[in-house]
């Protein structure tokens, strides 16, 4: 066994130790027992915040929350820088970087067109209601972030380029993830009651604007690498 299996050994087993410690710590299912349940609802209550999920989220376990935000960012710029690396070496090949519309059927075009819209305000109402009614930033932002490519599953990547701008999107995470840990920190030891709303709102920028950059370089590697094609296709290969 090499040193990195003994390595996994080492972890998969203080990792199954912990989870067998901790779920055997854990009430009967079903039972009437629901202690942390009961404390969170209480505090929610006590700071006055209207959603117990949010008052859980954004008070009592706000460093885990602001641990969440920076994987999150973490991940996009590595998934940025990696990708982005990837399709100048591809360009550098030689490979043209064409976009042309696809062919897809007009009941598709038009479902995506007529929900872009609608998704969108899904997204905004989950975010900016997120305090009050089961939903927030995360949940919202995953909306924000996958409606706008709607328009690709219509064929209109074109379209999608211009609605999603890679470097102003690029920026405005950093601003949002920026803005979630001042405000984070600014609640530190106090009742993040009236910063829930504002706290959603920077989770939601943040997410959405992660996964529109995650999802849009994935994207234009792909169509970077049916673009230069290969010996065998002859041609390359246009659309999404």
């Amino acid at each position: 066994m090499g040193i990195r299996d003994g390595l996994f050994a080492v972890g998969a087993a203080g990792t199954a130790a912990l989870f067998t410690a901790g779920t055997l710590g854990l009430p009967g299912f079903g039972g009437a027992l629901h202690p942390y349940a009961d404390r969170a609802v209480h505090h929610a209550v006590q700071q006055g915040t209207p959603n117990a999920v949010a008052s859980v989220t954004f008070d009592q376990r706000a460093f885990d929350t602001l641990g969440e935000e920076l994987i999150l960012l973490s991940a996009a710029l590595a998934a940025v820088v990696l990708l982005r690396a990837a399709g100048r070496e591809r360009e550098d090949g030689g490979g043209s970087h064409r976009h042309g519309p696809a062919e897809v059927s007009d009941a598709l075009r038009v479902t995506g067109y007529l929900l872009l819209p609608l998704t969108l305000l899904v997204g905004v109402y989950i975010v900016a209601h997120g305090h009050q009614s089961p939903g927030g930033g995360f949940q919202g932002g995953v909306v924000l972030g996958t409606a706008v490519h709607l328009l690709y599953l219509a064929g209109d990547y074109p379209a999608l380029q211009r609605l999603r701008p890679i470097p102003l999107l690029e920026s405005a995470e950093a601003l949002a993830a920026a803005a979630f840990v001042l405000l984070a920190l600014a609640a530190a030891g106090q009742a993040a009651t009236g910063r829930v709303p504002a706290l959603n709102a920077a989770v939601g920028a943040e997410v959405g604007c992660a996964l529109v950059l995650l999802i849009g370089k994935f994207f234009d590697r792909a169509l970077l690498v049916h673009d230069t094609g290969g010996p065998e296709s002859g041609r390359p290969e246009e659309g999404p």
